[in-house]
């Protein structure tokens, strides 16, 4: 039996696109053992994918460098007796511990200089392989330019544990529920203001449905406002653990999210979904699914892939109006 590491990446987006390059191992290899070596808070999204066989924490925050942690965690992999590791994230740090680890086969894109930790490093084109999900996937083969069509990710859900968090919030199911994903961790200038997605909700419960907004506690805040201006929604933010929030996303009849996490696990739910991108490229982490509408003013000065509009004004997103987002929805409404 082969048994392979991946050290994943920590943004949840990036962890969900890498599904679909561990599906490829498990069609290679079928008899193989697939771990993740992750923060341990992507340990949900791990347990949703049937490919994986085990979650190894990885106790190193954003930028640690711990050489004395990452040796220690070594040896233990060490003893483990990984055939091969492929290393997703680009940095040095990521390929230490495998290094370290002395796994015979170590794949990985070049990244920061990376030749003397990797031994089977790759040399990234980016022309060829323009979205992230291509650049994961291609690790996956010897070496070989890309010739299939990639598969979109997938989690699976455990209809026990969504019935449990249905319980323990309170919820219902029976008006059509829509949800709202306000939030996006790595900047203001990827979030859809406050006062169009409240009164997008405002229409859409005058319709008939419910609405629920997702997020962490770092959403409180936008979800705030949007309560303050549409009382009727349902606020989930900060009042969910990533797994009862994928559990429960996977209800919605649609979903309106941001260029963010929740986009990503929305669409590997299959969910219908409209994308709002403001600051952020469709091109580079589009949604992965047939399923998707992507709502987007593509202005002159986007996207700038900045976390703040560089010219103050964030007309990429202000000037984005609810009325853009309902006929995306109308729209998926007639194609389901």
């Amino acid at each position: 039996m082969k048994r392979i590491l991946i050290v994943a990446p920590a943004w949840v987006g990036d962890a969900i696109m890498a599904q679909p390059m561990y599906a490829r191992l498990k069609q290679r290899h079928p008899d193989s053992q697939i771990d993740v070596l992750a923060p341990a808070w992507t340990r949900p999204l791990h347990a949703r994918m049937a490919e994986i066989a085990e979650a190894i924490d990885a106790p190193f925050g954003h930028g640690e460098l711990k050489l004395r942690e990452r040796w220690k965690l070594a040896r233990q992999l060490k003893a483990r007796g990984y055939d091969q590791v492929i290393v997703l994230p680009n940095s040095i740090k990521s390929a230490l511990v495998p290094a370290f680890a002395g796994i015979p086969k170590r794949t990985g894109w070049v990244g920061e200089m990376r030749y003397g930790l990797l031994n089977d490093a790759r040399k990234l084109d980016p022309i060829a392989l323009p979205k992230m999900v291509q650049r994961f996937y291609a690790l996956a083969e010897d070496n070989t330019p890309l010739s299939a069509t990639i598969p979109n990710p997938e989690l699976t859900i455990n209809n026990a544990d969504r019935d449990a968090a249905l319980a323990k919030l309170g919820l219902s199911t029976t008006q059509p529920m829509i949800a709202i994903c306000p939030g996006a961790e790595y900047g203001p200038a990827k979030r859809w203001p406050a006062a169009h997605a409240a009164a997008l909700a405002t229409q859409l419960i005058a319709d008939g449905a419910q609405v629920w907004l997702f997020g962490s506690g770092k959403d409180s805040e936008i979800c705030a406002e949007i309560v303050k201006l549409e009382p009727n929604v349902v606020n989930l933010a900060g009042k969910t653990s990533l797994a009862e929030a994928i559990d429960l996303l996977s209800l919605a009849h649609v979903a309106v999210c941001n260029d963010s996490g929740l986009m990503h696990v929305a669409a590997a739910l299959g969910r219908p979904l409209v994308a709002v991108f403001g600051s952020s490229s469709p091109g580079f982490t589009p949604p992965l699914t047939s399923k998707a509408k992507i709502v987007t003013l593509a202005l002159e000065c986007s996207p700038c892939f900045a976390r703040v509009c560089p010219l103050g004004h964030m007309d990429c997103l202000n000037k984005l109006t609810p009325d853009y987002v309902m006929k995306a929805l109308k729209e998926l409404t007639k194609e389901s």
